[in-house]
């Protein structure tokens, strides 16, 4: 994963913290004009493809970034969609059995059980006990454009890594989210992050980088149990997993009209 900036033994947590800062904003120009470039040239397509909901729209929704986090029970067969509005923007996911949360996604069955690492269309979400709890029915960005393996981020691992102290993370949303239903820290496993990229190299070594999603992009997942899903709009500045510019997403429940 992306490691700690200025690792030297030598280097105070303030001159890390300013050289983050420095870093991040002079990378979140170079990334407002991407997906400004990105929005002139196909973003009006994609985001009618995006909008065009084939079926019963059960719920919309815009999440906004920072302190933020999104939870919904889903019944078997209703479809999630997660729209990515600026483009880059990691979206953490966790999924549970509805009627046993106790019985989670598990990353190990599903890398495993799918014989890879990356995510796209047909892809299935395995829990602990190998049953499959949501199945990947769309996705826009493609092999390599959603992340199986990098985990959330934290207020500590920030501190860690850039010196910067109370910033705002996913496991932080997925404490408050989890939190209003009775749940904890216990309850957070290792996570899918939609929207992020992190390649696995020949020598093994791996790291997040620039996300292959464009302003319009879309997952969409089906339940196939009765599942609670709880997600974070990655508030991260200090990486590239949010473009380093965290922008909204938009989620859109729907069902498909019986015939």
């Amino acid at each position: 994963m992306a490691g700690i900036l200025l690792p030297q033994a030598s280097v105070s947590d303030e001159q890390r913290a300013a050289y983050a800062h420095a870093l991040a904003d002079r990378m979140r120009l170079a990334s407002i004009a991407r997906m400004n470039a990105s929005i002139a040239d196909c973003g009006e397509t994609k985001m009618v493809k995006a909008l065009d909901v084939p079926g019963k729209v059960l719920s919309d929704r815009t999440v906004q970034t920072e302190a933020n986090s999104f939870a919904t029970e889903l019944k078997v067969g209703t479809r999630l969609r997660v729209i990515d509005l600026g483009g880059q923007q990691a979206v953490d996911f966790l999924c549970f059995d509805l009627g046993n949360t106790a019985v989670r996604y598990n990353a190990a069955n599903t890398i495993k059980l799918n014989e890879g690492i990356y995510v796209t269309t047909g892809f299935k979400l395995y829990s602990d006990v190998a049953e499959v709890l949501m199945t990947v029915v769309d996705d826009t960005v493609g092999p390599g454009g959603h992340d199986t393996i990098g985990g959330a981020c934290s207020e500590e691992v920030n501190y860690l890594r850039y010196g910067i102290k109370g910033t705002h993370s996913c496991r932080t949303n997925f404490l408050n989210a989890l939190g209003a239903r009775g749940m904890s820290g216990r309850d957070i496993h290792a996570n899918i992050n939609w929207f992020m990229r992190v390649p696995v190299h020949p020598d093994g070594s791996a790291a997040i980088e620039e996300g292959l999603s464009v302003p319009g992009d879309f997952v969409e997942l089906r339940a196939e149990k009765d599942v609670l899903v709880v997600m974070s709009n990655c508030p991260q500045f200090y990486n590239p997993c949010s473009g380093w510019n965290p922008t909204p997403i938009r989620v859109i429940e729907w069902m498909e009209q019986e015939k």
